[in-house]
């Protein structure tokens, strides 16, 4: 009885002071952020940004990015997230911070703060004693122009809620994929829901250490076992353009005449070539494709070429010799051709 009066003494306590939110990086759309740009057109302040995801609302919130990225970040370098001071951190909780390639429909892992978070251990308090967390981000995570980067968030005391905050970032990289753990999401509509802990901060961890592993790469993500659904492609390998080598050009024959015999048969000029320069063929290791167990007899295309829609809204990547159903970029963003067969989606 003592600890029930006292839960609900806490969330009185919280109703009054709100919740958590992330200011740095500036997140969608807050009015508190640090380093914020212009608010897209047609959108306005959101001023309950500590407040959790409603059951049924969108990840992230918003699905509108900002014009430019908030951050550019370099794959490797250490990246610093702050929180809103004032905030009702309702006992710690587990915490994750993920990344997006494919425009928010999945998260993969970077880092996490489970158990204790916004505390250095067990708390019944709600006044946060960290608000700023420092890591560092994968060296292998792949270079985007469109990323979103989330910080997650169930609380340990308190109505089960999600928190979801997201910032919209470019990172720098040359890598061409990532695999990591699928963010987990709970207390969501569709997803399991995590009780309160109760003083058991392993409470709810089991979702967090058997998440499945998925792949992202610039252009989406894919479950480490199969297609999950949200990508109606497999992963296409990622195959180096060969080099451009340049040769010499191969030097004619001379002709050269014989001396004319005394019988009566008649000439043939004899030619002599002029030496050829000796040009090393160019080595170069080309990651084997792998052949499918029944290849298709369309080969309209070739495998892992990809080209972008005539309006720049997306793109398609040819599957052992068939294209793809149409790939969308993030919105406010355009295909575009960074050599021949390989294209990016980047801001305009």
């Amino acid at each position: 009885m003592l600890f029930k009066i006292s839960t609900i003494a806490f969330a009185l306590v919280a109703s009054v002071s709100a919740h958590m939110a992330m200011i740095e990086p500036c997140t969608r759309f807050t009015p508190n952020g640090k380093n914020c740009p212009a608010l897209p057109a047609g959108q306005s302040f959101d001023y309950n940004m500590k407040n959790p995801l409603g059951y049924n609302q969108v990840l992230c919130k918003y699905t509108t990015p900002y014009a430019t990225p908030v951050a550019t970040w370099t794959a490797g370098q250490s990246i610093t997230t702050s929180f809103e001071a004032g905030g009702a951190a309702h006992g710690g909780g587990h915490v994750q911070f993920s990344l997006s390639y494919d425009g928010g429909k999945t998260f993969v892992v970077i880092h996490e703060v489970l158990k204790h978070a916004f505390f250095n251990g067990p708390s019944n308090g709600n006044a946060a004693t960290v608000l700023s967390y420092t890591f560092t981000l994968p060296a292998n995570v792949p270079a985007s122009n469109s990323a979103i980067f989330a910080w997650t968030w169930v609380n340990a005391i308190g109505n089960r809620e999600f928190y979801m905050n997201c910032a919209d970032v470019a990172i720098k990289s040359s890598s061409t994929s990532f695999t990591g753990k699928q963010m987990t999401i709970a207390n969501h509509q569709g997803y399991p829901e995590i009780p309160e802990f109760n003083g058991n901060y392993d409470t709810g961890i089991e979702h967090y250490l058997n998440a499945p592993k998925i792949t992202v790469t610039g252009y989406g993500s894919v479950p480490g076992g199969g297609n999950n659904g949200n990508n109606t492609l497999p992963p296409v390998p990622h195959v180096p353009q060969t080099p451009t080598v340049s040769v010499p050009p191969v030097v004619k024959p001379t002709p050269i005449e014989e001396e004319k015999p005394v019988s009566n048969v008649v000439p043939v000029p004899s030619y002599v070539p002029s030496p050829v320069p000796s040009v090393p063929s160019p080595v170069v290791s080309v990651p084997p494709v792998p052949q499918p167990t029944s290849p298709p007899t369309n080969s309209g295309c070739t495998h892992g070429t990809q080209t972008c829609n005539a309006d720049g809204a997306g793109f398609k990547v040819c599957v052992w010799g068939v294209w793809s159903n149409t790939i969308s970029c993030a919105a406010t963003t355009k295909c575009k051709a960074l050599a021949p067969g390989t294209v990016n989606c980047g801001w305009p």
